[in-house]
Order: C-alpha cells, then sequence, then structure tokens
C-alpha cells in the first residue's frame, strides 16, 4: 500500500461528557453489553483498510484499561488536551512521527458508537482520490431557527443547504495538522476537523450517510443508541 492510501483512524476520547452527568465519561458509559467508546471503535479496527488507530486520553484516565479493546496492538495512546482539537492535534502529531503525510486520517468521535459499515466504506470509497476529503454528513430535515440571543427566533432558515456534520471525517494527515495548527495559532477553538480546513480555503465534500450515527451528549441519547445497535445486530 502506497503512503497516499493509507489509512489510520483518531479517535479524541479525553472528554468529561458534562451534558450526561454522572462520574462516569460519557464514552465509558455501559451500552448494550459493551462501554461506549468499545462500538465506536469496533467498525474501525474491523475495516482492512484501517491500520490503527490513534486514542487522545485524559492524562489521568483510569478507565480504559477495562475497555474491550484496551490490549489491541493497533491502539496507540497519548494524552488528550482541554479541547477537542487540541486532542486531535497530538494524535495527529504522534501520527506524524511514522506516518507519510500524504496517509488519509479518519477522526470519530468516541462517543458516537452507532457508526454503520457500510456509512464507513461508502466514506472511503468516496474520498480516497478527492482532492481535500470530506465527511459523513446528513441533510437537515427539521425546521430550523435562529435564535435572536434572548431566547426568541430571530430568523428561519432555509434548509434545503444545511447538513448535520458527522463523524468521521476523512483527511490527510498532512493537511489536517496544518489546518488545526493554523486555527489554533489564531485563537479559534474549531469544534470539527472540517472546520479547520475550511478556514484554509478548501471544500470539504459532503458524503450522506445513516441518520442513527448519533452522537451521545445526553442521557435519553443512550436507550436510543441501544435500539439502533441491536437493529445493527452488534448488541451482545
Amino acid at each position: 500500500m502506497s503512503a497516499a492510501s493509507e489509512l489510520w483512524a483518531v479517535v479524541p476520547a479525553a472528554g468529561a461528557g458534562r451534558r450526561v452527568g454522572g462520574p462516569v465519561p460519557k464514552q465509558y458509559l455501559p451500552l448494550a453489553g459493551r462501554r461506549v467508546i468499545d462500538h465506536s471503535l469496533a467498525p474501525l479496527l474491523a475495516h482492512a483498510l484501517i491500520r490503527g488507530a490513534v486514542l487522545a486520553l485524559d492524562p489521568e484516565d483510569a478507565l480504559w484499561g477495562e475497555t474491550g479493546q484496551a490490549a489491541d496492538p493497533r491502539i496507540r495512546r497519548v494524552a488528550g488536551g482541554v479541547e477537542r482539537c487540541h486532542s486531535v492535534l497530538n494524535a495527529l502529531d504522534c501520527l506524524a512521527e511514522t506516518a507519510a503525510a500524504e496517509a488519509w486520517v479518519l477522526v470519530h468521535d468516541a462517543a458516537r458508537p452507532c457508526l454503520h459499515e457500510t456509512d464507513l466504506e461508502r466514506l472511503i470509497e468516496n474520498l480516497i482520490d478527492d482532492p481535500v476529503g470530506g465527511l459523513l454528513a446528513v441533510p437537515v430535515s427539521d425546521t430550523v431557527k435562529q435564535a435572536d440571543g434572548r431566547g426568541r427566533v430571530g430568523q428561519t432558515l432555509a434548509r434545503e443547504r444545511l447538513w448535520r456534520a458527522f463523524t468521521p471525517q476523512m483527511f490527510r494527515l498532512g493537511l489536517l495538522r496544518e489546518a488545526l495548527s493554523a486555527a489554533l495559532a489564531a485563537g479559534e477553538l474549531v469544534t470539527d476537523d472540517a472546520g479547520a480546513i475550511e478556514r484554509l480555503g478548501h471544500r470539504p465534500r459532503l458524503v450522506e450517510g445513516r441518520s442513527d450515527n448519533i452522537k451521545i451528549t445526553r442521557p435519553e441519547d443512550l436507550p436510543l443508541a441501544e435500539f439502533y445497535l441491536q437493529q445493527q445486530g452488534r448488541a451482545c
């Protein structure tokens, strides 16, 4: 495999998940017989073309060792940062020690456990020869309101061109490192990798995915995620 076609996964997992509540970070909550992060990593590690993963963890993380993939030799661990963008950049810096700048990186949220293998395959097939890269996303189906800052509607947005950004987001290692470094140097804490790429003037491709690729952010997301995993045949 050439350097330009290598694929690696990066999973930022240093967050505390405050909106879910409780003493256990959301990526370690029990879900369908495993932990959330086990489900999130599983499709990435099962894909034949993904060579390994770099996991950004809180330096004081004491729970990773209890997960199903803790002993997997394909996973490297690095210290996470204050924000997601810091964690991703730390993982990219680690990966850059052995992988070429032209290698592809798929950044996936640790709290997004319902990624379907068909979505992952579609993302890779659509982007492997793309000059920029892109992300899984879903067109917005609801009417979207923009608030005025006082708890009232400022305006209704036309939804025809609005998409919900999901992960994985897939970009070249060198380009993404450059983009995140530039954003942080400018004091911008970008919330997704595509946003950092956009800052450099690039236009990532949108690859339509499944709407069940949800992110665990609130307690009510857990039973919904368990239902989706059962439907996918991934519940233990």
